[in-house]
């Protein structure tokens, strides 16, 4: 069924969320609705409308009345089997080398039970802070494991978020000269041939797919040049993204020059990752000319603000990214760095970063909205799907309340009320069509069960 923008379609669909105070489109032309409305059906948006156009007969009608309607927000970056080991004294405080450190050693206990609860819990939560697509890293894949990405895969699928799995790896140990022990990496040829595995049995190629993977070697110093340029081959050759950590922290620059004899960004663009089929994490310290670079490679930034500040790596330079033409999106990372998974708050983190970094003119409420939409889909390699609410677009959205003490008094424009007032999480999340946040609160019968399931791994992981 196409229909254009206000054009309500003959018959009834799927899901009608209409009598919100604002619809932000997050469009081409960045479209708000007053009083506005958006139809669903079949999974994908098939019409929009503002207070004087009607809303079409629905099998099911979400009232936003009072509130504001969104896009969903996309996550860029995530490492979800961390919510087993969040807010561990004092690890944040050593810096990202001895976090790390700290904490291999633990993670080294993943397993496919702790890699679904984890996923599971992880999506849920995702999904009350207004999140509809994520990705996730999983990048620790200890001897005996199994196979973590399908079992992620099937707990992301259960709770219902869009997903865009990445097969993470690392193959340079301690012994090799990288952080990580040796018991949690691998050697190239089986890190490969599991990436093309899991492209094979559940890459969906379709525009409206819930579920995707990408090829993500962790970081420069935890994986070899020949591991990251045979990735970049293979991703090629299976049409693929690509995905890793790079220009985070500063003693991460120090061993690009002490290892590989230049920047991370140099050593990106030696293993073959300069490509608008990258997108990379966090980004802190890129210079001016690199950041010019990554503009004209069209490769993509996973802005990461709250993990950025626990972590003390600094502030990114977003909107010099964003006007050199690089996408921008924003990433919740791991949950013990951040601690929590947020995209509302990683939105209000970049507001204000930016605006520490820049000036109080740097960056607006929409700026952050942008990221969090627009932004976060492009970085994935869904712009036009995800990210924006348009005919034919998914059919992923959130409403937000804009009532209560926090909102109090916030009358003049409801972005800025959104990503200004707070704290604040979904009142309605949907994707696909589906509602799966509905009143603030998760719809799935099974929360209580995995979060019980979660706390024995993570009281035996920690104990």
């Amino acid at each position: 069924m196409t229909v254009g923008l206000g054009l309500a379609p003959v018959g009834p669909v799927d899901l009608v969320v209409g009598g919100a105070r604002l619809v932000v489109t997050m469009d081409d032309a960045r479209t708000e609705l007053l009083g506005g409305w958006v139809a669903i059906d079949h999974g994908a948006v098939v019409a929009l409308g503002s207070s004087s156009q009607p809303e079409p007969p629905a099998r099911r009608r979400v009232d936003a009345a009072g509130g504001l309607v969104t896009p969903g927000f996309v996550n860029t970056h995530h490492h979800l089997y961390q919510n087993l080991t969040r807010a561990l004294p004092p690890s944040t405080s050593q810096g990202l080398f001895g976090w790390l450190q700290t904490l291999y050693p633990i993670w080294a206990g993943l397993d496919e039970e702790a890699a679904y609860v984890s996923a599971w819990v992880g999506c849920a939560e995702l999904l009350l802070g207004g999140c509809t697509t994520t990705m996730d890293h999983l990048y620790v894949h200890p001897t005996g494991g199994g196979d973590l990405i399908t079992a992620e895969i099937a707990a992301a699928t259960d709770v219902g978020i869009r997903f865009h799995a990445t097969r993470g790896s690392m193959s340079r140990s301690r012994k090799d000269g990288g952080l990580p022990p040796d018991h949690v990496v691998q050697e190239h040829d089986e890190i490969l041939a599991d990436s093309e595995r899991l492209v094979d049995l559940h890459h969906q190629r379709d525009r409206l797919a819930m579920v995707q993977v990408a090829l993500a070697p962790c970081s420069p110093f935890s994986v070899t040049p020949e591991l990251m340029a045979e990735t970049a081959a293979l991703a090629e050759r299976l049409d693929v993204r690509l995905h890793t950590h790079i220009a985070e922290d500063l003693d991460e620059d120090d061993y690009c020059r002490e290892i590989y004899g230049c920047r991370p960004i140099e050593h990106l663009e030696e293993v073959g990752w300069g490509s608008d089929r990258t997108w990379v994490a966090h980004c802190v310290h890129p210079n001016e000319a690199e950041v010019e670079r990554l503009g004209r490679w069209g490769t993509g930034v996973a802005h990461c603000p709250s993990s950025n500040q626990i972590l003390g790596a600094g502030l990114a330079p977003v909107q010099e990214l964003r006007a050199a033409g690089a996408p921008v999106g924003l990433g919740c990372d791991g949950s013990a760095s951040a601690d929590s998974a947020s995209l509302w708050m990683e939105a209000r983190a970049a507001l204000l970063l930016g605006r520490l970094r820049g000036g109080a003119a740097a960056m607006q409420a929409r700026d952050a909205l942008e990221l969090a939409t627009r932004g976060g889909a492009a970085c994935l390699g869904r712009a036009g799907t995800i990210g924006e609410l348009s005919v034919g677009s998914a059919g992923d959205l959130v409403v937000w309340p804009l009532d209560g003490v926090a909102h109090a008094g916030a009358l003049a424009d409801p972005v800025e009320a959104l990503l200004r007032c707070g704290p604040t999480s979904a009142r309605t999340t949907v994707v696909a069509g589906e509602v799966l946040v509905d009143g603030g609160c998760l719809v799935h019968e099974d929360v209580a069960a995995n979060l019980a399931r979660h706390a024995r791994i993570a009281e035996r992981w920690q104990s």
